[in-house]
């Protein structure tokens, strides 16, 4: 099936909450890494519980992508990524990465440095985080001992993913995988952590996805450290106990939950945003991107 989103005569594989996905003409297989390549487009749309809102946020696809690829220079000593190059059709110039074909592992590996969002409400109620014991008397947005590895079940399109316990991850992908998983996970977020806070940004938690090459290498997929991936704060303004400023789409959930009327345990999907709410949205993304790149973005 072709896709006519961008003008893109090429066959669409897969249209997520975000990003579209299309068949690029299979090449030779390079370094064990398999026939065929993907064109990952990041579009301008949002999401929040969930559903995909009706608004867009202009640039942001172009954010996620730069972002991400100056993430996996960062990282490239760590784990090897998915990027194969930047050089992609004009109609999504700025927004697309040509990609490997990987088989992905089904896992949202999560990393949490801080306590918040839905671990600590985990936390209130049972003291733990997917069944990791933490210390009494933490507040909502306090700095964990050390990170901690909270991997989710991915879910279908329009469903909640799982939060589960690291025993899960291994009785469903083996002992060795689930263990490469957490390493790379936490160290990617230790690099990212530290480079984040030399800039005045602290990185609450994040999420990675990981691929499989067909010699078996795991491979840093999707994007990466993103305001759609990631809780980022000010660490100028950090204060332990409420909700934190943020340069991340928390502030569309915010909205969503405390003033626009609407309820997200119902049926009716939200509202569209206001117009104020799409801006400052954007300006909290572009902030994202020039306090941890250091350089203004440019569309």
């Amino acid at each position: 099936m072709t896709d006519d989103y961008y003008g893109l005569d090429l066959p669409l594989v897969y249209a997520g909450k975000v990003r579209r996905m299309y068949a690029l003409p299979d090449v030779e297989a390079v370094d064990g890494r398999g026939p065929g390549r993907f064109l990952m487009v990041a579009t301008d749309s949002i999401s929040a519980f969930d559903h995909v809102l009706s608004s867009v946020i202009t640039d942001k696809g172009a954010v996620l992508t730069k972002l991400s690829l100056w993430w996996f220079d960062q990282l490239a000593d760590l784990v090897p990524n998915h990027v194969v190059s930047a050089d992609v059709p004009p109609a999504v110039a700025g927004r697309a990465l040509v990609t490997e074909r990987l088989a992905m592992i089904p896992v949202e590996c999560v990393v949490r440095g801080y306590l918040t969002g839905s671990g600590w409400a985990e936390y209130r109620k049972t003291g733990t985080v997917t069944g990791i014991r933490l210390p009494e008397g933490l507040r909502d947005g306090d700095r964990l001992p050390e990170p901690i590895f909270t991997p989710a079940i991915k879910a279908e399109l329009g469903e909640h993913d799982e939060n589960v316990p690291f025993e899960t991850i291994v009785e469903l992908h083996g002992q060795e995988t689930a263990e490469e998983l957490r390493r790379l996970s936490l160290a990617i977020y230790a690099r990212a952590e530290k480079i984040a806070r030399e800039r005045g940004v602290i990185l609450a938690d994040t999420k990675f996805e990981f691929g499989r090459r067909l010699d078996g290498t795991i491979v840093l997929a999707d994007e990466v450290l993103t305001p759609d991936s990631s809780r980022f704060w000010d660490a100028e303004r950090w204060f332990p106990g409420g909700a934190q400023p943020s340069f991340d789409k928390q502030f569309v959930r915010d909205y969503l939950a405390e003033h626009s009327g609407w309820n997200k345990n119902s049926d009716v999907p939200p509202p569209a945003l206001p117009a104020s709410v799409v801006a400052a949205t954007r300006d909290r993304y572009l902030e994202a991107y020039t306090r941890l790149t250091g350089r203004p973005f440019t569309a």
